[in-house]
This record gives structure tokens, C-alpha cells and sequence, in this order.
């Protein structure tokens, strides 16, 4: 996030994080594990599209405006009538300031066209981050602790591009994860931005522009990739080591009964996660390419008591 005007968020706001959708429970037992995402539902929309909604981030295909003017408006002027990559995102649980700025930053990438060859930069395409721009604070990890940034929930749009970038098979460049997990993604599939500092960056190895749309819809991101033609199939598969379990942390709480005790914050293990990526070019011709290591500090537990 925005590395400026940081204050310290309130403990009593953690309680709105959700930290189960990814939590690793207990080591995998070869330490291997392949991401499979189940058939979402659908839900029709005003213009009578069906989109779909997943319960949890993935890969998706039906996207909520395919029919939209504006929409159809720019797959005919930049000849991009074909979806490469659909991904939705979706955000248990989100802050305020948080889901306005994502909803905020997905409106300032839609639209975008990334020309054959050119390289994307989201701190060049949307940032920076700040008030002048139109965003507000919101929860980002520094250090270990969760505070408040201006811009704060933007990494959302971060880990959406990327995942879409993969799916797309194109060529990564820049890419960094969060400190501590997050609980919208699986571990290893995550981006964090800070402007100035972090960025992520990725390049269109196509043979033609691709356009970006995007929405927000409740708490689920939408993003998609247009270009020409389908890229091959791309599965994820991270690989589990050294995992740690969360710290507690005791707070007071003089509101709560004697004796009573309330978790704030369920805490996430700590990680490192070698991940690859099988590309599958048709049935008998694959590749397996090396994404990287992820190195994630546990999010602690936290317990309010009396």
C-alpha cells in the first residue's frame, strides 16, 4: 500500500477480518498441494446476464458485462473479443475504507489496454495511492502489524492482476507477497504494492493489445483480460514448508465480564511456499515453470480479555 500517513488501526476493527478461507490447519503431508476451484454459482443481472459467483477466489468465465456498451464499445475498437483470463476476488469480509478502495482502483484499471509487447505497471497505470486521488485509508501489513494507509486495500487489485497475468501465461516481472497471509487467496498467489517501493509489474508477450475491465460487485472483484486468442491451460501447484503456528496476543478489554475472553483475530499459520505453474500446451505437451518462493510471517491470534 501507500507507504504515507500511516496510523495504527484499532484493535476492535480486527474482529472483522476473516482469516479461514486459506488458513493452512496443519502441514500437508507430502507438503504438496494442486489449488482445484469448484463450479461457482450465477446470478443474473439487470441486463440479463448470467455471471458467475464464486465462494471463493478462482478463475471464473462468466463475466457480469458482457453486454455492457461501454464494454462492447472497446473490445471493437482495440479488436480484443476474446477473454483470455476471468478472475474474481473475493473479499471476506472487507474494511470500509478497504472496499471503496478497491471499487475505486478497479474503475481506474478498467478500460486499460496493454499494447503487444508493452509492460503493465499498476503503481503507473493507478497510483499513487493518496487522498488527492480519491482513496481513503484502509487496513494494509507493515511490519508485522496491521495499521491504516492511504490507498489501503489496493493489493486486492494487485493479487487480481497477477493471477490473470498467469492465467494469461504472460511474462511476469515484477511481483511481491505480503508480509503475513491473506485470507482471500491461496498462499503463494498474492501481490502487494507500495508505491515507490513495490510494484507489479508484468509484460504482454501477445501478438495483440489486451484490454482490461473490471468491477466491483458487493465484495467480489471482477477483473478480466481480452485479447485475440486463448492462451493454453494454466494450473497452480505450491509446494508447503516451515510452517508456524500464530502467536497469541492477550489484549484487556475492561468492557468484557470478569473472566470472559473474545478472539479478534484467528491468526494465520506462517509459511514458505515454493510455487510452480503447469502450463498444458495440449495432452502431451506440457511445461512446468518455477513462480518463485513466498516467505509469509504467521498473522498473530489475538484474544480480547477481562
Amino acid at each position: 500500500m501507500d507507504k504515507f500517513k500511516l496510523t495504527i488501526l484499532p484493535i476492535s476493527l480486527a474482529i472483522l477480518l476473516s482469516t479461514k478461507s486459506y488458513a493452512i490447519s496443519n502441514p500437508i503431508l507430502d507438503n504438496k498441494f494442486t489449488i482445484v476451484n469448484s463450479e461457482p454459482e450465477f446470478m443474473i443481472n439487470k441486463r440479463n446476464e448470467r455471471y458467475d459467483i464464486p465462494e471463493v477466489s478462482g478463475e471464473v468465465s462468466n463475466m457480469p458485462w458482457r453486454n455492457d456498451k461501454e464494454f462492447l464499445k472497446a473490445k471493437d475498437k482495440y479488436d480484443t473479443h476474446t477473454l483470455i483470463a476471468g478472475f474474481c476476488a473475493v473479499l471476506k469480509n472487507p474494511l470500509p475504507g478497504e472496499e471503496y478502495n478497491v471499487s475505486l482502483a478497479s474503475q481506474k484499471v478498467k478500460g486499460q489496454v496493454i499494447k503487444s509487447s508493452k509492460i503493465f505497471s499498476q503503481n503507473s497505470a493507478i497510483g499513487p495511492y493518496t487522498k488527492l486521488r480519491g482513496f481513503r485509508e484502509g487496513a494494509s501489513y507493515i511490519g508485522g502489524n496491521i495499521i491504516m494507509t492511504e490507498g489501503g486495500g489496493v493489493c486486492k487489485i494487485a493479487t487480481t492482476l497477477y493471477n490473470l497475468a498467469v492465467l494469461s501465461n504472460l511474462e511476469v516481472i515484477e511481483r511481491h507477497n505480503h508480509s503475513m497471509p491473506v485470507n482471500y487467496v491461496p498462499y503463494g498467489q498474492d501481490a502487494t504494492v507500495a508505491y515507490g517501493v513495490k510494484d507489479l509489474r508484468f509484460k504482454n508477450t501477445t501478438e495483440n493489445s489486451i484490454l482490461i475491465w473490471a468491477e466491483m460487485i458487493g465484495n467480489r472483484l471482477y477483473m478480466g483480460f481480452y485479447g485475440s486468442e486463448k492462451p493454453p491451460k494454466v494450473i497452480w501447484n505450491h509446494e508447503v514448508s516451515n510452517v508456524t503456528t500464530p502467536p497469541v496476543k492477550h489484549i484487556k478489554n475492561e468492557n468484557l465480564k470478569q473472566g470472559e475472553m473474545r478472539t479478534i483475530l484467528g491468526g494465520m499459520d506462517g509459511a514458505t511456499v515454493k510455487s510452480t505453474i503447469t502450463i498444458f500446451y495440449n495432452d502431451e505437451h506440457y511445461i512446468i515453470k518455477n513462480m518463485g518462493v513466498s516467505h509469509y510471517e504467521p498473522l498473530p491470534k489475538v484474544i480480547e480479555t477481562n
